[in-house]
């Protein structure tokens, strides 16, 4: 049990060893089925453990410029590159730091294509399976009316020259078996183009490393999809599965105010700032030592510390009363977490730490006024 007690509150601490047990596992999938596991730092761009991840992962794709350029800088390899939208101004970028770049549509393609075409980059679109489980409309990328990628009846019967792969995107925390219904579904849609192409993208969202995935079904699916078409590398990208239940966000009671009978514990953090997924999709977070509210116990609902009226969630339960200065530890707010964070209101970011497998801790970033300033002028 790591000892979160002095630590610099507030502080994003990542577990070195639950991060390389996740790593562990992806690399193990990754050579069993055969295919290809690269990091999506749209959930997870810590970039300081990058030299973590490349003992087990050695690629990654990136949503922009900046990300493409990340990979090539701090992963030391090129991205696979998909945007919603590439512009002029950072095409030829984009096209320095990929070795595969995906199209949201044909006219983006079209458009495009050439200039990476003749840097070797290897092209692809993104296809619109019209199918999928995620029953949260803002992470369901099949929605109806979708913006993202080209549904079947949108392509013709022959792929534009130049594309060699195409890519899909239809999970959110997902098991292999809402793979399996989505891949049925893609197959059924574009399959008359796998023979036209070189790799088939099977997008994120693939929780592998979650308790009781079935991680042998999801082997012997891709297997049995790879002998169909020999030919294809498949290749996975997902991102919370890296980070999943790697770290925590260590935070400190401040104050306790009361109002018509429901008591908030004002925290150093923000659930619009530093969680905004909670608030998003909406979720509540676990915390180290608190329960649901329970009947007759100490319950509080959890305020963070922005000027928005709903900077707040709860309530959770405690064996006794909380005090200021008692640590509140949200478990699990590494993926996603950390990329979505904002400085609204000027609050404190949280610092950055990596508990180490020698059982100590190291800041790997702290925040200060200079960094809201900057992002401001």
């Amino acid at each position: 049990m790591i000892d979160y007690s002095n630590i610099p509150s507030p502080c994003y601490v990542l577990d070195e060893a639950a991060f390389r047990k996740n790593l562990s596992l992806i690399k193990s999938v990754k050579e069993r089925a055969g295919i290809e596991i690269i990091l999506a730092f749209k959930a997870f761009a810590l970039w300081r453990v990058f030299p973590i991840v490349r003992e087990y992962i050695s690629y990654s794709t990136a949503s922009s410029v900046a990300e493409a350029q990340l990979a090539y800088e701090e992963m030391g390899s090129k991205a696979h590159t998909y945007s919603t939208a590439y512009t002029e101004g950072e095409f030829t970028k984009i096209v320095a730091y990929s070795s595969h770049i995906t199209f949201n549509s044909l006219t983006q393609y079209e458009r495009f294509a050439p200039q990476a075409q003749a840097q070797h980059v290897s092209c692809g679109l993104r296809i619109n399976p019209d199918f999928s489980d995620v029953t949260t409309d803002l992470y369901n990328p099949c929605a109806p009316g979708s913006r993202l990628g080209i549904v079947a009846e949108m392509l013709p019967d022959s792929l534009p020259s130049g594309v060699e792969g195409l890519h899909f995107h239809t999970l959110c925390e997902s098991n292999s078996y809402d793979l399996e219904k989505t891949l049925a579904v893609v197959e059924q849609k574009f399959g008359k183009y796998f023979s036209q192409i070189k790799w088939l993208n099977m997008g994120g969202g693939h929780l592998i490393t979650k308790e009781g995935y079935d991680v042998a079904h999801l082997i012997t699916l891709l297997q049995n999809f790879k002998k169909s078409y020999p030919h294809l590398q498949i290749i996975l990208e997902p991102g919370s599965a890296f980070a999943w239940r790697t770290g925590v966000l260590v935070s400190e009671v401040v104050d306790i105010v009361e109002n018509k009978g429901i008591k908030t514990a004002m925290l150093n953090v923000s659930f619009t700032n530093h969680m905004p997924d909670c608030l998003e999709m909406p979720y509540k977070p676990a915390i180290q030592d608190a329960t649901d509210a329970i009947a007759g116990k100490p319950a509080y609902r959890m305020g963070g510390n922005s000027c928005l009226s709903g900077d707040y969630y709860g309530s959770w339960s405690f064996d006794k009363p909380l005090e200021v200065g008692d640590r509140i530890v949200f478990e699990d707010m590494i993926h996603y977490t950390l990329v979505k964070t904002t400085m609204f209101n000027g609050v404190s970011h949280p610092s950055i730490g990596m508990w180490t497998l020698n059982d100590g801790f190291k800041l790997l970033r702290s925040f200060g006024y200079e960094d809201y300033k900057n992002r401001m002028s």
